[in-house]
């Protein structure tokens, strides 16, 4: 599940005249190299949300032939954020746990590939949701305090008011359908899951080993750009 469907507002100018996704950084669009990073662990089908632009989103798939191997989860008339847009396209999504990621970071891959980490890792016994996380001294291009705590079985607990936390989520998670058993498709936030799935002690994470970038800014983009052009 490629999570492309955001209106960009922090990325303005950029957004001004396509879609977040089709934002290139060091010529190569952010949805491509989302793409690009399931393909590296083996995902061959993939189902992407649209709303702001979606046509234009839906023609660079096309032309670039990767339209046959994508479904589209049309949100023209309601954005329905991470939670909700995930929620629509369940049926078109025919794996069970499966990947979601977001189309505003890059991943660059270490000994084990990002993708393929949380395949490994996965454990439908203990899990209902795999967040794949990075050490916040690590998070290139991110100002923020962290997002999360990890105790050393690797479940997951979020950052405490006014604290920092040691880990950030990095947009791309593994995810068993039952989280989303009975939730309604409306518009709401993933967190509202993580939530549910950390009060039942099945909220988990795993170590990123490469690098990975936060490009949800113009200015993150330069930032990026030139660190990926020292590697």
């Amino acid at each position: 599940m490629v999570l492309a469907a955001g209106l960009g507002k922090r990325m303005r100018p950029l957004t001004a005249t396509r879609p977040k996704p089709l934002v290139e950084v060091a010529g190569r669009t952010l949805l491509d190299r989302a793409m690009g990073t399931l393909k590296a662990g083996g995902v061959t089908r993939f189902v992407v949300n649209v709303h702001y632009m979606a046509d234009r989103i839906e023609a660079h798939l096309a032309a670039r032939g990767m339209d046959q191997e994508a479904r589209i989860s049309d949100e023209r008339d309601l954005l329905l954020e991470t939670g909700g847009g995930i929620a629509k396209a369940l049926p078109l999504i025919d794996a069970d746990p499966f990947l979601s990621i977001n189309a505003d970071n890059i991943w660059v891959d270490g000994p084990v590939g990002a993708a393929r980490l949380l395949a490994n890792r996965w454990d439908p016994a203990q899990m209902d949701a795999l967040l794949l996380l990075v050490p916040l001294a690590r998070a290139n291009c991110h100002g923020g305090p962290g997002d999360f705590h990890m105790d050393p079985l690797g479940r997951v607990s979020r950052r405490r008011p006014g604290r920092v936390a040691p880990f950030v989520y990095t947009g791309l998670q593994m995810l068993s359908k039952s989280l989303f058993d009975g939730v309604a498709v409306e518009p709401f936030s993933m967190n509202r899951l993580w939530d549910k799935a950390a009060a039942d002690g099945r909220l988990y994470g795993v170590v990123h080993q490469g690098l990975w970038f936060d490009v949800g800014t113009a200015a993150a983009v330069k930032e990026t750009e030139m660190l990926l052009g020292v590697l």
